[in-house]
């Protein structure tokens, strides 16, 4: 395999991983959107989505049942996260807001080691294994999924937040709480929606990446903290920043790993966050700072 075909193909993997950190990060930046919080159980609601879905294959329901019903468990446990953590307090600040969901978090690993074990866990992919071939570089049919769900996920949520009312309503909190609680924006119930959004597109990434990657309790964790720095990277609160960042993140995690050493994959996101913190805090599609009322 010729230098062109091994980048070729690194760009593909990039590609394909980068996909599930723009939905993770999207994730993020829903939740951001409507709180100015930071959700640090998202990692944890792409583990449930992918665990739950092979519980509900492995029961005998056929993939698209399974898909359905994961996405629906987890926005469910989304939302109860929210009713049964933040919306009981009263005058929450941002700081006790992002504690809270790291306790959600920790939570939530633990019950799922509990349910299903330290076990690995896969499923079949969704059309076949045989690879395709492309200019040299070959990838598995599955990547073609994740793009494409990927695309239309983003597609339908920054729709979701620019064409409905609710959407609206959510911007609208994040942007001033009491200027939207004065024009009658119930301000819990976005924040409630907001959670259970962003656990169903977590969900989504978890199902179409546990054929390419095994899933298991602890899967979560790395893959949350990944599709943080691609949020940050992209800028947090912008759903194209998102997708950018999450793209990013993937091809140079791809190529860092494959033309530097496996061993410092891991470390480049994290690398990044740390650069962009220090060079452009609101990211490459971010708006500056700021302050909420």
């Amino acid at each position: 395999m010729t230098t062109t075909d091994l980048l070729l193909q690194f760009v593909f993997s990039g590609l394909m991983v980068g996909s599930i950190y723009a939905l993770i990060a999207l994730g993020f930046t829903i939740v951001y959107t409507a709180t100015e919080a930071i959700n640090f159980a998202q990692g944890e609601f792409v583990m449930l989505g992918g665990m739950t879905a092979v519980a509900l294959f492995g029961a005998g329901l056929p993939m698209i049942a399974a898909f359905a019903g994961s996405v629906a468990i987890v926005t469910v446990i989304g939302l109860l996260l929210e009713r049964l953590t933040l919306a009981p307090l009263r005058h929450v600040s941002l700081t006790n807001m992002i504690i809270i969901t790291i306790g959600g978090s920790i939570f939530l690993k633990g019950s799922a080691m509990l349910m299903w074990g330290k076990d690995a866990a896969g499923l079949p992919s969704f059309s076949g294994d045989t690879p395709i071939r492309v200019l040299g570089a070959s990838f598995l049919p599955q990547a073609l999924w994740i793009i494409g769900t990927a695309m239309v996920v983003v597609v339908l949520v920054h729709a979701f937040f620019d064409r409905t009312t609710t959407g609206q309503a959510m911007r609208a909190v994040a942007a001033n709480r009491f200027a939207a609680t004065l024009v009658g924006i119930n301000v819990k119930a976005m924040t409630a929606y907001s959670f259970a959004l962003a656990a169903a597109v977590g969900a989504v990434a978890g199902i179409i990446i546990t054929p390419v990657a095994l899933t298991q309790f602890d899967r979560g964790t790395m893959l949350g903290l990944k599709g943080f720095s691609a949020a940050v990277l992209g800028g947090m609160g912008s759903s194209p920043g998102a997708v950018v960042g999450g793209l990013l993140l993937g091809v140079l995690e791809s190529l860092g790993g494959g033309f530097i050493s496996s061993a410092y994959k891991d470390a480049i996101a994290f690398l990044l966050l740390i650069v962009v913190l220090l060079v452009r805090p609101q990211g490459l599609l971010g708006k500056a700072a700021r302050r909420r009322a």
